[in-house]
């Protein structure tokens, strides 16, 4: 576990002045990193890091000279166009370029004059994703979640025998992964229908899932396991996720093997991530209900157990078209948190990953699964909070919602405060819904065409 040291100290303050706005997610004891240019411009993406309102270019940074050793290679790694080469390195490089960026952006730093020429506004970028997502993997670890939706089809034993003793999971399609901001088509597929022969057309009961993405850093060779108690040493950090869901393709295709179809259009990732060692502050222990079952051997560890969790607050808000017609703000539908959600920790779901022998890599992604809490208004998805589709939710403008229309806009957002600590956020995960941008099977996507479908 990542100990605390000076870069989290609550009386740090930057001389960039928006980062010392209490309400920023973005202070001094952040530094998240990102992949960014300036929007509109054919510039090359590259490495940034949030500080305030701002961006730092590291590229720029790292040609005025203002780094050395262990955090000069570090930033010139964290400069390229996706941050795999950085989070390959491992703790002691993050470590390292994460304190000589605390020191450069301090008040009174002799930085200062060579880094100013060194910010771009966020209001004036355009983000890509972080790394190239070689394999995601989505996990399962929200029991609230798991619990609600399996009472919807089991109401007598909502969860499986397995689940509290292994981490549930199933392989993604990362080529799908698109960054906060994207579009996202409404997806077709088979569902299965009144008749004997299921329909195929666009989903009907299309949804958000509110999760957490942890990226890996250093990987390991095939065949190898990684021990719990390195696990950590092996994640790089964290972003908020948006993995939709097709609610009504996913029931009729995933029998007997898994979603597919419903899963595979788009995953929203957002742009920031936020590194375990920002998160130092904000570990929690591992939350389990009186008579679980102890992990086996292999996931646990006493440390994991009592400092393995995340203390992140966790929104989803939606804006429907109308409301933006008519400049109402976005409603908020549900708030929860990581560590009351999560019955699994971020290292365990590492190593339990690795303990068949699978080898991963810098900018794997794990999906942490719908982070739901135990109470209605928790809910990490439409399927949890209308009950299976049952129940409308009435919205201040008057309209309703079962499940998402064409013209919604779902963001989620995420942050950690704790009294002694500076309060850090995640920035927003937005995406919104497009109409099914071919009728017909075979037809090609809008952006194959060159005519963008509604955008």
């Amino acid at each position: 576990m990542t100990p605390l040291n000076e870069t989290h100290s609550i009386d740090l303050r930057s001389w960039v002045a928006s980062a010392n706005d209490g309400a920023t997610d973005f202070p001094l004891q952040n530094l998240p990193f990102g992949i960014f240019r300036r929007r509109g411009s054919n510039e090359s993406f590259r490495g940034g890091v949030a500080i305030g309102d701002q961006i730092l270019d590291l590229a720029s940074a790292v040609h005025r000279g203002v780094f050395n050793g262990l955090a000069q290679g570090a930033a010139v790694s964290a400069s390229r166009e996706r941050l795999n080469d950085f989070m390959a390195m491992g703790t002691s490089a993050w470590s390292a370029l994460r304190l000589a960026l605390s020191r450069a952006l301090r008040e009174g730093a002799n930085e200062r004059h060579a880094l100013e020429a060194c910010l771009v506004a966020q209001s004036a970028a355009e983000h890509a994703l972080p790394a190239t997502i070689g394999d995601y993997t989505d996990f399962y670890i929200g029991i609230h979640h798991a619990t609600a939706v399996g009472r919807l089809f089991r109401p007598d034993t909502p969860l499986l025998p397995n689940y509290k003793w292994v981490p549930i999971g199933y392989h993604g399609r990362s080529s799908s992964v698109v960054v906060s901001g994207e579009p996202i088509y409404r997806p077709h597929g088979q569902s299965k229908g009144t008749a004997d022969t299921p329909d195929f057309g666009p989903s009907k009961r299309l949804d958000y899932e509110l999760e957490l993405g942890f990226f890996v850093g250093p990987g390991n060779r095939r065949g190898a396991h990684i021990p719990i108690e390195d696990a950590e040493s092996h994640l790089f950090g964290l972003a908020l996720f948006n993995d939709w869901s097709a609610r009504d393709i996913q029931p009729w295709e995933y029998q007997p093997l898994g979603p597919f179809l419903s899963k595979n259009f788009a995953s929203t990732l957002s742009p920031w991530i936020v590194t375990f060692e920002a998160l130092a502050p904000f570990r929690a222990y591992c939350r389990r209900a009186q008579g679980d079952p102890e992990p086996l051997p292999y996931l646990r560890s006493d440390e994991n157990m009592a400092r393995g969790s995340l203390d992140v607050q966790l929104e989803v808000l939606l804006q429907t078209e109308k409301m933006k017609h008519v400049g109402s703000q976005p409603v908020c539908l549900s708030c929860s948190s990581f560590v009351e959600a999560a019955y699994w920790t971020p290292a365990q779901l590492l190593t339990h990953h690795a303990a068949g022998g699978c080898n991963l890599n810098a900018g794997d992604l794990l999906g942490s699964g719908t982070l739901s809490g135990p109470h209605p208004s928790q809910a990490g998805s439409l399927i949890e909070k209308t009950i299976g589709g049952r129940e409308a939710i009435t919205l201040p403008s008057g309209e309703s919602r079962i499940f998402l229309e064409d013209g919604d806009t779902v963001s989620l957002r995420a942050w950690c405060e704790r009294e002694g600590a500076q309060r850090i956020g995640f920035g927003e995960c937005v995406g919104t819904i497009r109409a099914a941008p071919f009728d017909t099977p075979g037809a090609l996507h809008p952006a194959q065409t060159g005519h963008p479908h509604g955008d």
